[in-house]
């Protein structure tokens, strides 16, 4: 994903945005707090399980996967949230799957998207969303800042996603308790596990930390389980023939 890639999914977003209409507020979907989950369960590495059927990086995925099973399967397997890709132009995904899949399970589920407008948390929420993704590089940091208040102001929890230091440094400076760490280099969109290692150095006492992408393997799981309070796993979940036995491999233990 090079820089111009990122700036060609805004300029798709703007457009999507600019048609869509300000929802009127649903009832905000009950779960639980996946902040409190986390600080009150460390003893694991948790995941965050997602329904994805392609990526601009790897194609199709898994077109055919029946998006409630796979959700259901998460749920059994001890998923600690389901992130829902709801990007339809490059994910393939639909803010319906969200709505979905918040239908069948009780635990948070997040809205996985390129955020960069109120209407769209909005919608996220009334689809059943009880976090929602912000992405550092996307947005400035007043707008950043403004989003994350308003997502926060409508009960929403909020995983602010970040690459490199300088952007780590925004989430902390916003009040980002939720923060996630994408191991996949914006522009060259290679991916590097020390990526997650190398910020880990930089991290606070109250948030809590995810590592996103390129975790596919136990030995994965296990170099980052120090210093993580979470992974988030798609790829992986997607394409496993056992979706449980693949959780449970990927749920380590930290006790």
């Amino acid at each position: 994903m090079t820089k111009e890639f990122l700036a060609s999914i805004l300029k798709q977003k703007a457009k999507e945005v600019a048609r869509l209409q300000m929802e009127s507020l649903a009832p905000l979907r009950t779960s639980y707090s996946f902040y409190d989950f986390l600080k009150s369960h460390p003893n694991k590495l948790q995941i965050i399980a997602e329904v994805k059927k392609a990526s601009p990086s790897l194609g199709d995925i898994n077109l055919d996967v029946n998006i409630i099973e796979q959700a259901k399967s998460y749920e059994a397997a001890g998923a600690a949230m389901i992130s829902v890709l709801t990007d339809e132009i490059f994910f393939k995904g639909d803010i319906d799957y969200l709505r979905q899949i918040s239908r069948f399970v009780t635990i948070p589920t997040l809205a996985k998207d390129f955020i960069i407008d109120e209407k769209q948390i909005v919608r996220s929420r009334n689809a059943g969303a009880t976090v929602i993704l912000l992405i550092v590089a996307a947005l400035s940091e007043s707008r950043l800042k403004e989003l994350y208040e308003f997502a926060m102001g409508l009960g929403l929890e909020v995983l602010v996603e970040t690459h490199n230091l300088s952007e780590l440094e925004v989430a902390h400076r916003i009040g980002a308790r939720i923060i996630g760490v994408n191991n996949r280099n914006l522009i060259t969109f290679e991916t590097d596990i020390n990526t997650s290692l190398e910020l880990s150095t930089h991290f606070k006492e109250q948030p809590v930390y995810i590592s996103e992408s390129a975790i596919s393997m136990v030995e994965d799981a296990a170099i980052l389980a120090p210093f993580f309070n979470g992974i988030l796993v798609g790829t992986a979940l997607m394409q496993a023939d056992d979706v449980e036995n693949k959780m449970k491999e990927l749920q380590i233990d930290k006790g």
